[in-house]
């Protein structure tokens, strides 16, 4: 007969993670405590998914994210030049409708965006493919909807479009992207004009990002103004759920900063 032993459970999770590492599967982060209680949520039905102190929910490259004075902080210093975009990723979930609130402040040579339904790519450290909220310190592009990696532009700004799949797609998305925009991209109507919408957005100052994504239909706000409109109808390439992460660019030394950043399910 064999005499079972059973085990403390510090000392049962202590083996685990070693077995779990042998086999190449080790913790993506550090917590400093376990807490099982469900995320407090706001009078709105928020819940904070950024604590303001730590980076414990995310994962980044240490050398370009930090937290700074309740900031999640995104920099390209002149001694750490960016090779490929990089993202800080949130570790909490995938999610599918969603609505998400933050803040942002982006020094005028900066460039960044707000990636959801994404997925990261293997190759690449810290890579995301997927829908980006865009934001540029130079504010060309702030609010547009562009797609990482994938079909590009799929509503300037002040645009609401639909995207209905190609009769005859390319083998290669890059083949069905002309100007830096997707092919299959159809504008249905004005939701203002590019040089009004350009004043919304405050430059190096502190500005309001809210996203509504329900179903295929893809609206970004910057301070209470819907800036992009998209329905996606292109099943072949949407996606309908997936990672959240912040970017910087790369390019030349620059910094942005997000901070409240709250999410709630719809």
């Amino acid at each position: 007969m064999i005499k079972r032993i059973k085990l403390p459970l510090y000392l049962a999770t202590a083996i685990l993670s070693v077995l779990l590492a042998g086999m190449g599967k080790t913790p993506v982060f550090s917590q400093t405590k376990t807490d099982k209680s469900s995320p407090k949520k706001d009078k709105e039905g928020f819940v904070s998914i950024f604590d303001g102190k730590t980076l414990n929910g995310w994962e980044g490259d240490a050398s370009y994210w930090r937290v700074e004075n309740g900031s999640l902080i995104g920099e390209i210093i002149p001694d750490k030049p960016l090779k490929t975009n990089s993202f800080i990723i949130w570790r909490g979930g995938k999610p599918e409708d969603f609505e998400l609130k933050g803040q942002f402040r982006i020094t005028k040579s900066g460039n960044s965006g707000i990636n959801y339904r994404s997925e990261q790519l293997p190759q690449i450290p810290f890579a995301l493919k997927g829908y980006q909220a865009d934001i540029d310190g130079n504010n060309h592009y702030t609010g547009q909807n562009y797609e990482e990696r994938a079909r590009t532009t799929l509503a300037y700004r002040g645009q609401k479009t639909t995207i209905n799949p190609l009769e005859h797609p390319s083998a290669n998305l890059s083949d069905d992207v002309e100007n830096n925009a997707w092919k299959g991209l159809h504008v249905t109507d004005s939701i203002g004009t590019a040089a009004s919408l350009k004043n919304v957005v405050k430059s190096e100052d502190w500005n309001e990002i809210r996203l509504v994504i329900r179903g295929n239909h893809l609206q970004h706000y910057i301070n209470g103004v819907l800036i992009s409109d998209v329905t996606d109808n292109d099943t072949a390439n949407r996606k309908m759920s997936g990672l959240l992460g912040m970017q910087v660019h790369v390019g030349p030394p620059m910094k942005v900063e997000y901070r409240n950043l709250r999410l709630k399910g719809l």
